[in-house]
């Protein structure tokens, strides 16, 4: 898919921090309950960590106890790209920034709790927390 943000991988490599690069460049999975925004608890908007395009708002956001990150919508139907992963030995659904072809983590729909019934159980280090004024 070509996306609307697009950058050299020594662009991204210089751009974004080691463990930054292992996820949204090679999709990677930070460790469960270490990311700092896994408690943010502010009002405001998750933005991807690559390109900065809106993923997420807070009214979505969550505590599903799994260790990351959790929402239950993305802010806009084309702020995000799912794509069947099959890694690992067993078919899950990534989900990766539509702007930049990121990677932030995975859906599952095991949220009865919520509107949608879906978790997008997001890597903290995938995002930044732009808080509302």
């Amino acid at each position: 898919m070509g996306y609307d943000v697009q950058k050299s991988d020594q662009d991204w490599r210089a751009e974004l921090s080691t463990d930054e690069y292992a996820v949204l460049r090679q999709a990677a999975t930070e460790r469960p309950w270490t990311g700092e925004l896994l408690d943010e608890g502010r009002e405001g908007i998750y933005r991807c960590k690559g390109c900065s395009a809106e993923l997420f708002r807070s009214t979505t956001k969550f505590d599903s106890h799994c260790g990351w990150p959790s929402f239950y919508d993305p802010s806009s139907t084309d702020a995000v790209e799912l794509i069947t992963d099959s890694t690992l030995g067993m078919v899950r659904t990534e989900v990766r920034c539509a702007a930049c072809g990121s990677h932030l983590g995975h859906v599952f729909d095991d949220a009865p709790q919520t509107p949608t019934g879906d978790r997008y159980c997001m890597n903290s280090i995938s995002l930044e927390f732009d808080p509302a004024e």
